[in-house]
């Protein structure tokens, strides 16, 4: 057996964040090498290449190099399997035995995408000899080894096209990232501070189905957790806060000064909670009695949740653990992902308004966030500052994670466009967004998938994205338009 060793990679591509680990593996046949001198070397460039590509996508990589027969392909499988990778990537270099890649798939038991990527457009049919030919073969033993992972019963995807064409890269760009996101929320540590919203049955969630289905830890907090953290905000700390806080927004003059300087004190106090507790997500809810306490606190979470979303740590109020769960992974993305429910139904312009009251995602704001008072929060008991702004014009995704009937989960998701003009100023986030189908046809569809009644907003389109992430979690996907 031939000597197989492990090769890792540490990304180029992103400066911080979580980095997936795609496992890579090339694959060509022995008896080629005696025969055609040359051609081994040749595609070990072509696999250069090939894991220098995935590694500008962010990924890190754990390559075992080229295997070229059934006995290394065995080694192979165990040496990748014990490094824990998130995607494999089998890239096809010439023709190869099916027997040379079923064994390492088999043990390392994650998605598998098979690179089908020729190095030239066309052959050069008049001058090409065999040993060319060979080198770009790569098509040659993509249906066996589709055949033979079908009756393996393992999920697999190939990619075809052009080695040194960027455009036949999107689709596998879009794996590393979804396996990225999918490897951050697997670590996450979401924080459930207080219970969900009484009565909104949508919402309830089964922990341990979270932790089975996705891998997340869920830790649970008490509203002492954060009030005792609160009083212990420094003077200097709050003043800190307060100036991040006229940096990032425009304050309205209805704000009254104490109610900025209180939510400027929470803000300190949460992130002494999320610092503490390691989280990388939050969801709340309180409603406390009479301006209690648990009252006052729960009214003033919303700006330090709206900084802290737009840091990177998705925080959705309400109690609703899958929307948190389905922002993270749209912001794991770079397309940020606020909080957000249906509000209304335009005919005249045929758009929908989304938003919603409490904390938004403002690093995707399409122009400086206002911090509003509100005397009142419309079903909540408090008053205090408030977010209001309207996502950038331009493509958006609306991402949703719901339970249907038995407990599983399911994604919903949908592209469109978030498009300019006014918008409601009553101190929640807002925008005008118009998807593939009408309004009163766009609200029937994603309605009738069983959905949880808020969803993430992103910019960009993201549903290559979120295909990807569903395959990776297996959980379904309804598209949506």
């Amino acid at each position: 057996m031939k000597n197989v060793t492990v090769q890792v990679r540490r990304s180029i591509g992103q400066a911080g964040g979580v980095r997936c680990r795609v496992g890579v593996f090339g694959i060509g046949l022995a008896a080629y090498w005696p025969q055609f001198p040359g051609l081994r070397e040749r595609l070990i460039g072509y696999q250069d290449e090939v894991e220098r590509r995935l590694s500008a996508f962010g990924a890190d990589i754990v390559s075992v190099g080229l295997i070229d027969d059934a006995h290394s392909a065995r080694r192979a499988g165990e040496l990748l399997a014990a490094e824990g990778a998130d995607l494999l990537v089998c890239y096809v270099g010439t023709y190869a035995t099916s027997s040379q890649v079923l064994p390492i798939v088999q043990q390392a038991k994650v998605r598998v995408l098979v690179l089908n990527l020729q190095p030239v457009e066309a052959l050069d049919y008049e001058n090409t000899d065999t040993g060319e030919w060979l080198a770009n073969c790569c098509t040659c033993p993509v249906p066996e080894i589709s055949n033979a992972f079908n009756r393996a019963r393992i999920p697999f995807q190939v990619v075809s096209g052009m080695l040194f064409d960027d455009a036949s890269w999107t689709a596998v760009g879009e794996w590393c990232q979804a396996a990225s996101a999918v490897r951050a929320l697997r670590q996450s540590r979401i924080g459930f501070l207080g219970h969900t919203y009484p009565g909104m049955l949508d919402m309830y969630s089964d922990f341990t189905m979270v932790h089975a289905a996705m891998g997340a830890h869920v830790e649970v907090l008490e509203m002492c957790d954060l009030a005792k953290r609160v009083p212990e905000s420094g003077d200097a700390e709050v003043a800190a806060k307060l100036d991040e806080a006229r940096a990032r927004f425009e304050i309205a003059s209805d704000v009254p000064p104490g109610d900025l300087q209180w939510a400027a004190q929470v803000a300190v106090g949460l992130d002494r909670l999320v610092g503490d507790f390691d989280l990388q997500g939050l969801t709340y809810y309180y409603r406390g009695l009479d301006g209690n306490e648990y009252e006052r606190l729960g009214a003033g979470l919303i700006l330090g949740n709206s900084l802290l979303t737009a840091r990177g740590i998705p925080a959705s109020g309400e109690g609703d653990l899958k929307t948190c769960i389905a922002m993270l992974l749209m912001d794991r993305l770079a397309a940020g992902g606020s909080y957000t429910e249906f509000y209304a139904m335009d005919f005249r312009e045929n758009f929908v308004l989304m938003g919603h009251d409490g904390p938004g995602h403002i690093a995707i704001s399409d122009y400086k966030p206002v911090l509003r008072g509100l005397g009142l929060y419309h079903g909540k008991r408090g008053f205090g500052v408030s977010v209001e702004f309207k996502v950038k014009t331009g493509p958006v995704t609306i991402a949703g994670l719901t339970q249907v009937a038995g407990g599983a989960f399911k994604f919903l998701g949908a592209e469109g466009e978030s498009i300019p003009g006014p918008i409601l100023r009553i101190g929640n986030t807002n925008s005008r967004l118009r998807f593939g189908l009408p309004p009163a046809a766009f609200v029937d569809r994603w309605c009738a998938e069983a959905p949880t009644h808020h969803c993430a907003l992103g910019v960009g389109h993201k549903l290559g994205h979120f295909r990807k992430i569903a395959t990776l979690l297996d959980i379904p996907l309804a598209e949506i338009g």
